[in-house]
């Protein structure tokens, strides 16, 4: 019964955070698909995009960033909702973020390696 009860908390906080994630990411998402599409930024498993590509420019490390930053925000605000730590719901977010990675994107893996789809 309470294993039941934290799932179902935990598909709510992933949820939310993805639904808030989308919201916020509409702003990003052409610059963000096209660092993405140049493999230069790629999800990792811990809920934010990291820079793939040694030779990324400036403007996609500046990017990836304020993505980062604004991620950071809306994590926070789910987790303090929710009375959970950041982290979690960043993790919850991240496993579902790399899930839905395209063909081609880049995704770091719990090893530390970038991997493309």
């Amino acid at each position: 019964m309470m294993r039941s009860k934290l799932t179902r908390r935990v598909v709510m906080i992933a949820g939310g955070a993805l639904a808030l994630l989308g919201l916020w990411r509409k702003a990003w998402a052409v610059d963000l698909a096209e660092a993405k599409s140049a493999g230069q930024l790629g999800e990792r498993i811990d809920g934010f995009v990291g820079v793939v590509s040694a030779d990324a420019p400036p403007e996609v490390r500046a990017l990836a960033g304020e993505i980062n930053a604004g991620r950071r925000a809306e994590y926070a605000a789910i987790a303090k909702r929710q009375g959970v730590a950041l982290e979690v719901v960043a993790q919850l977010a991240g496993e579902k973020l790399v899930q839905r990675a395209g063909p081609g994107e880049w995704i770091l893996d719990a090893d530390g390696r970038w991997l493309q789809r």
